[in-house]
């Protein structure tokens, strides 16, 4: 373990708390503290599962612990504005689960009241911190793809018609877009920055949020990026970056730990595994540690600027899917 390992409060005991707790245990730069719910069982089972010391049957008893440093927001999507301005209002820094939030609106306040009280901010897109991703900037920093021509990427998965399944209620931000679609486009963001043209079609469920959700975006490079995401069925979940010189193929699922190839115009590829333990999100906790021992407020490779960037993008998409619905 670290000399000062990051303390870190989990806001929230899903499932995907549960994967964030188990990946920390893997790693020496932090270890969980403490863990909130809205009931005192649900709170007790998962500190008891997790080994963790404080639990709190409420989110503000959570936000107001002392010995927490930063609260992980594993919330429902329509919950992180909130969850994440009571951890922030109560002198802890956050790392809020992706979608950031539910729009840019949203994402804007968290970024200014992170930076009114002096506090670190990022969102979980455990996607940027992992090995392959590393592995991809490089290449590109490297100039090894030329200009890029084409990003494409896709995410589907099948989900039972259940109208109480988060993917499928409204009132907890189901759809496709936000919860599938975020990493097409946040991988998109990455490679490419923000779009100048949007264009979108949707298809709504039986709920009407976005079943299946198509996006074509343009940059002012020339590039064009290709993205779709659907809650129908499971789809390859491959992302390809396209360039003069060379492509990057990222194999499925692309937004977890995989294996990449550089594939030049000429010449014999180079196919580059990945090296790693657990399911991957213990590599955004390091990043948070890296960060806040640096005495920074933000991360480079998830800056805020490009989150807000990213649900502003989004937010024209389900403006467009909602006229294409």
């Amino acid at each position: 373990m670290a000399v000062n390992p990051v303390r870190w409060g989990i806001l929230g005991t899903g499932g995907i708390a549960q994967a964030f707790a188990e990946d920390l245990q893997l790693t020496d730069s932090g270890v969980a503290v403490a863990v909130g719910s809205r009931s005192e069982g649900s709170a007790d089972r998962f500190a008891d599962k997790f080994g963790i010391a404080n639990r709190h049957s409420s989110y503000e008893s959570l936000a107001a612990d002392p010995d927490v440093d930063v609260v992980y927001v594993a919330t429902p999507h329509p919950m992180h504005h909130d969850n994440a301005l009571l951890a922030l209002r109560g002198g802890k820094h956050v790392l809020v689960e992706k979608p950031f939030t539910m729009n840019a609106d949203e994402a804007r306040s968290i970024v200014r009241v992170a930076r009114e009280h002096g506090l670190f901010a990022m969102e979980a897109m455990w996607t940027r911190f992992l090995p392959h991703t590393a592995v991809i900037r490089d290449w590109l920093a490297q100039g090894a793809l030329g200009d890029v021509v084409t990003v494409t990427a896709d995410h589907g998965q099948w989900f039972a018609e259940d109208p109480g399944f988060r993917l499928f209620a409204p009132e907890l931000g189901g759809g496709a877009l936000l919860d599938l679609g975020v990493y097409p486009v946040s991988f998109a963001s990455m490679v490419l920055g923000t779009p100048n043209r949007i264009m979108s079609l949707s298809d709504p469920a039986f709920t009407g949020v976005d079943a299946q959700t198509s996006m074509l975006f343009g940059y002012a490079s020339g590039a064009q990026a290709v993205l779709t995401c659907t809650l129908r069925a499971k789809s390859p979940t491959r992302a390809v970056i396209v360039g003069t010189d060379a492509t990057i193929e990222v194999e499925g699922n692309f937004y977890a730990p995989t294996a990449v190839t550089l594939v030049p115009r000429d010449g014999a590829p180079t196919r580059v595994e990945s090296v790693h333990e657990g399911r991957g999100l213990r590599h955004q906790a390091d990043e948070v540690a890296r960060r806040l021992a640096a005495g920074e407020l933000e991360s480079p490779l998830m800056p805020l600027a490009e989150t807000v960037s990213i649900m502003e993008t989004m937010d024209t998409v389900l403006a467009q899917a909602g006229k294409s619905a």
